[in-house]
This record gives C-alpha cells, structure tokens and sequence, in this order.
C-alpha cells in the first residue's frame, strides 16, 4: 500500500489502483513528494475482458479504466495510476488544477472514450467534430463508419 491505494508490480513498475475518489487527493499527495509531471492520460476499454485478474484484491475491474503517468526527475521514477471506471457512470476528477498539461489529454480521452473529468475548464470535443454522436474508442462503436477518401482517388458515382 502507498498512500492506503493498493500498488502491484508488474514487470518492476510501480502502479498504484486508487478508486475514483482517492484518484484527484493521490495525485496531489505525489505531487507534494516530486511527481511534478504528468506525461500521460488516457483510458481502456474492457468491455470484452470483464474478467480480468490483473488487479489486485480489493479493486473491482471496471468497464474503463483511466491509466496516468507520473514522473519525479529528481528521483528518476515513475509511477502508473489504474482507476477503474463503471460504465453506467464514467466520471473522474480533473487534474487540471494540479497538472495544467493535463487540459488537452483529458479532453481527448473525454472524445474518444466519453470518460467526462468533473472540474475541466473546456471538456469539449478536440479530435472529433463538434456534432459527431460516440466515442470511436469504445469497444461497442460500430467499425467503419466514416467512408475513407483517398487523396487524388475518383470521386465516387
């Protein structure tokens, strides 16, 4: 345990699972002991692996999971956040208050996954249009949809 957030080791990384509500106060606990920079945010899609025994006891595998990744440089060490997220409510804290880089990748995520960061100062879409329906990373998002155009290719009859 670290912080009181169940850690495992896989392949000698240290990742630590904290729930969604342990999430935003962990952060900032390793941000006071020089995690001071936040280099990934980005989530998964369990959906077709419900059953997954990589987590540790305690930690119930969720739809999505929210994967963050931290870097103290003085001590030249990293940790990985896993926080499971539920699918009938995919909300998590923002980290914008304490990583500002944090704006866009929450936002991408937020396109992508439809994971909404409570507290983000412009959770809007940024890769997708404004007005498109879904979330292409979902695994229950249908396959093709957008017809591919090819540059110099005839346009279609």
């Amino acid at each position: 345990m670290l912080h009181g957030v169940p850690v495992t080791r896989p392949r000698g990384e240290t990742v630590l699972h904290p729930s969604r509500e342990e999430y935003h106060d962990l952060v900032a606990a390793l941000l006071d002991e020089g995690y001071l920079m936040c280099i990934d945010v980005t989530a998964a899609d369990y959906l077709r692996h419900p059953g997954r025994t990589d987590l540790p006891a305690g930690v119930e595998p969720q739809r999505f999971e929210l994967v963050v990744g931290l870097i103290n440089n003085v001590e030249q060490a990293r940790i990985r956040l896993r926080v499971q997220v539920p699918e009938d409510d995919p909300t998590v804290p923002t980290l914008f208050d304490l990583h500002p880089g944090t704006e866009a990748l929450e936002r991408e995520v937020f396109d992508m996954f439809g994971i909404t960061f409570e507290g983000h100062p412009d959770l809007t879409r940024i890769l997708m249009p404004e007005d498109w329906e879904g979330h292409p990373l979902r695994r229950d998002y249908a396959v093709g949809r957008i017809p591919v155009q090819f540059k110099g290719a005839p346009a279609p009859r």
